[in-house]
């Protein structure tokens, strides 16, 4: 018994002062909140205060000390985040993360970015490259200032790796691939539909737009025509049981603008919110900039959101203009199909002759195990990425590896600029992952445009691969800035994006037929813009938080059609008035929300599902008889309504009887998600416990001990995928803001999680309630404690 107890004795003693050593380390690794660094890369001394969030305003005499300290704080608070970014872009996150990532790395040095992004350095101009420069230096001051490793690295057994200039330009190419696609997955979806379905089925199965589309010029498309003859489909596959999903959440954002005619202030009102996947910490870093040096007579006073690994605000405002940003969804890229020179030969055709494929060799050392080479094939157009069904190589021609896609100096500019007009001219020359751009200025100005160069394409029309071999098809640079869509001061005095399409006719052809999310959200937002004449700030995030289901009402009638008919069904007549009474919101409590919506999924899935089988030609089955990768369309609402309603026998799906037993079909997988999901307790089949926040930090996937540390709390949300407030488990609003420039001090700001990533710092969570509950929380908080950095090579101490 004294052995048993002195080794337990021991034991304890052991993880107390493990415990302790790791308390140690985690204080030792907070940010700095107070005092004076004596920074000599700084041309003058610049004042750091924050508010009751922890959000600093910095004030200094140039931009590239700002820079420097916004860097400064950056490494200090979410150095972690940082290297993250950097790594995916650069597919070397299996060096910190291990083996589970090199999967993700393989794909992601297909595209090489490490080595574009020297090339992007290389063409800064001076005053770009001062400011970045500036940043990297504050970057890895901030980081060496830590009395320990950013906490993560402790858990990772890892060292961080100094910040490079060429990482910040990892930083943006980061957002290519979380905004845009690498591997032209739209346009080889349409190919492979269109060739096992047939150009017919494929069309209508995967439309450009609906009538829920709410562009700005109030166009419309042609709508595809129901096929004639029935395709050739087999016996539809096993289906899941109801997940709800269908549409998957896209990553996008809402943003719009109304005129100063229409607002309280007589200024342009603009709110953003930003649809990313939600983290710990969140993607955003909130700053106030302000320069003021009497000296030239520079002055800037802007708030707004930054992306830790690069020096700019990335939306705000700055007294006289406010911008957000949505994901515009255009098509940026091309799947280009490489023809052999000859049967068997390695050679491919192209305009000047047969050319062989460079092939560039990457190495990839992932932690824990031994390094390997990947054989990296480059054509004249890009990399190759696949092999369509007649085994010809795909190569990617993609805007993200032109030196276009990337630079810092059209961000500074806009930064700086005085009117909607002006932005608009600048937005054409950002170099950022295309984005739909919403302006309003203090005059009452509004406007909108897709930023960044847009491919000139000649030939075709980028909706299918195809071959560039003989020179009559490919890109002849970019559309010139004239040539791209702008909206100015529309005559009805509102503008709005959802990442659906935003113009229609000759515009859109310019812009591309990208992958545009369905327009139920910017018909909500269109039609309560259009519902009045008269807004302040809290009229714009009543219109962000408004979770009605309005893409679902038809959906809930069918339902209820059908649940009626079978009233006598002992299984039936429980769902009947959870349906009735449905509230028509996507709220936690509703449990007939939950049911239209899971009803909805199940029929789109299954006649999609059976129709798609022709698609799946050669995938391999999955284990445990799971369904298969699901084929679907952001678009699939209004084909699959079409065909249930106007039941055309010819198109029946394989299996049924009739149109009605396809309805029926989709309640009983209802119920049967009712049952495996809810334990089939239909009061606990709620759209609460299906849609609960999931906000989780990446660490906590491998030591989930620390959930309780570094996670918030899982809450029931409101909001879906397919109304302003969108919300998923691990997607939503990245942050909310209302601004009117000018009037800065009544705007609104709401962003998850908090400033810091560091679970000990007082600011940790600092207003993620307020995105909870969707409060009216203001833009500026009263100030806590502050602290300087000084220009002098001296040592750090001293207090505020």
């Amino acid at each position: 018994m004294s052995r048993i107890l002195a080794a337990v004795g021991t034991l304890a003693l052991a993880i107390l002062f493990a415990s302790l050593w790791a308390y140690t380390q985690l204080r030792s690794s907070l940010p700095l909140l107070e005092g004076t660094v004596m920074a000599p890369g700084l041309s003058a001394p610049v004042a750091v205060a924050r508010d009751a969030h922890g959000v600093p305003t910095l004030t200094g005499r140039s931009r590239a000390d700002l820079a420097w300290v916004l860097g400064y704080l950056h490494a200090q608070e979410r150095f972690f985040q940082m290297d993250g970014q950097r790594r995916l872009a650069a597919g070397e996150l299996s060096e910190l993360a291990g083996t589970a990532a090199l999967t993700q790395d393989r794909e992601r040095r297909l595209h090489r970015f490490r080595s574009r992004a020297r090339a992007v350095l290389a063409a800064m101009i001076p005053e770009e490259r001062l400011v970045l420069d500036a940043y990297a230096g504050g970057v890895n001051r901030g980081l060496r200032d830590l009395e320990a490793p950013p906490f993560e690295y402790m858990f990772l057994r890892s060292t961080p790796a100094p910040w490079l200039a060429e990482d910040t330009v990892l930083t943006v190419y980061t957002m290519y691939f979380d905004l845009q696609e690498d591997d032209g997955r739209t346009e080889r979806r349409r190919a492979e539909a269109g060739e096992a379905l047939g150009s017919s089925l494929a069309a209508f199965l995967f439309p450009e737009g609906t009538s829920w589309d709410a562009p700005l010029d109030s166009s419309n498309l042609p709508t595809p025509p129901m096929p004639d003859r029935h395709s050739s489909m087999g016996a539809h596959p096993p289906i899941r049981a109801g997940d709800g999903s269908v549409e998957s959440a896209s990553l996008g954002s809402n943003n719009w603008a109304v005129g100063g005619a229409l607002s309280t202030s007589g200024s342009a009102i603009v709110a953003n919110d930003m649809h990313l996947g939600l983290r710990v910490p969140n993607i955003w870093y909130r700053a106030r900039l302000i320069l003021d040096d009497k000296d030239t007579g520079d002055h800037l006073n802007i708030t707004g959101v930054t992306l830790p690994g690069a020096p700019n605000i990335v939306a705000g405002s700055n007294g006289k203009i406010a911008w957000g940003f949505t994901n515009s969804y255009v098509d940026t890229s091309d799947v280009v199909i490489l023809e052999p020179a000859e049967e068997g030969s390695s050679l491919y055709r192209t305009p000047e002759g047969p050319q062989p494929l460079d092939r560039v060799e990457e190495k990839i050392c992932s932690k824990g195990a031994a390094c390997e080479m990947l054989s990296v094939e480059e054509s004249l157009w890009g990399p190759v990425i696949g092999v369509d069904r007649q085994g010809r190589k795909l190569a990617y021609r993609w805007i993200a590896h032109d030196p276009i896609a990337v630079n810092l100096r059209g961000m500074l500019a806009l930064e700086r600029t005085g009117s909607a007009r002006d932005a608009l001219g600048i937005a054409h020359r950002l170099g950022i992952p295309h984005q739909n751009l919403v302006v309003g200025d203090v005059r009452g100005n509004i406007g909108w445009t897709v930023t960044t160069g847009l491919p000139q394409r000649f030939g075709f029309d980028g909706r299918l691969p195809v071959s560039w071999a003989d020179g009559s098809k490919g890109w002849n640079g970019y559309l010139a800035p004239q040539e791209v869509p702008v909206v100015y001061n529309p005559e009805n005095r509102r503008v709005w994006t959802a990442n659906s399409r935003v113009v229609g006719g000759e515009a859109f052809g310019r812009l591309g037929f990208g992958a545009y999310a369905h327009g139920s959200r910017a018909r909500q937002i269109r039609d309560q813009l259009l519902a009045r004449e008269r807004f302040d700030e809290r009229d714009m995030l009543a219109i962000q938080l408004d979770d009605r289901g309005v893409l679902l009402e038809r959906w809930q009638g069918l339902l209820l059609q059908h649940l009626w008919a079978c009233a006598g069904h002992p299984q039936y007549a429980p769902l009947i008035p959870e349906v009735e009474n449905w509230g028509g919101r996507a709220v936690p409590e509703s449990v007939g929300y939950r049911l239209v919506r899971t009803f909805r999924a199940e029929v789109i899935g299954a006649i999609y599902d059976a129709y798609t089988v022709p698609m799946r030609a050669g995938e391999p089955a999955q284990a445990n008889d799971q369904r298969l990768r699901p084929i679907t369309s952001k678009q699939a609402d209004e084909p699959v309504w079409r065909l249930i309603t106007e039941r055309p026998a010819h198109l029946l799906p394989a299996g049924y009887q009739s149109w009605d037993a396809v309805v029926n079909a989709g309640i009983a997988r209802t119920l049967s998600a009712v049952a495996s999901q809810a334990g089939g307790q239909l009061g606990a089949f709620t759209w609460g416990a299906a849609n609960r926040a999931e906000i989780r930090h990446p660490l906590t996937r491998v030591v989930p001990g620390l959930s309780l540390l570094l996670n918030p709390s899982s809450e029931p949300q409101p909001g879906d995928l397919y109304q302003p407030r969108v919300a998923s488990p691990t997607t939503g609003a990245s942050e909310r803001f209302v601004v009117a420039p000018g009037h800065e001090g009544t705007g609104i700001f709401h962003m998850p999680t908090s400033q810091t990533g560091h679970p000990l710092s007082p600011y940790y969570m600092a207003g993620h309630e307020d995105w909870v509950r969707g409060q009216a929380a203001p833009s500026y908080r009263v100030s806590r404690g502050g602290g300087w950095c000084s220009s002098r090579d001296a040592h750090l101490g001293g207090g505020a």
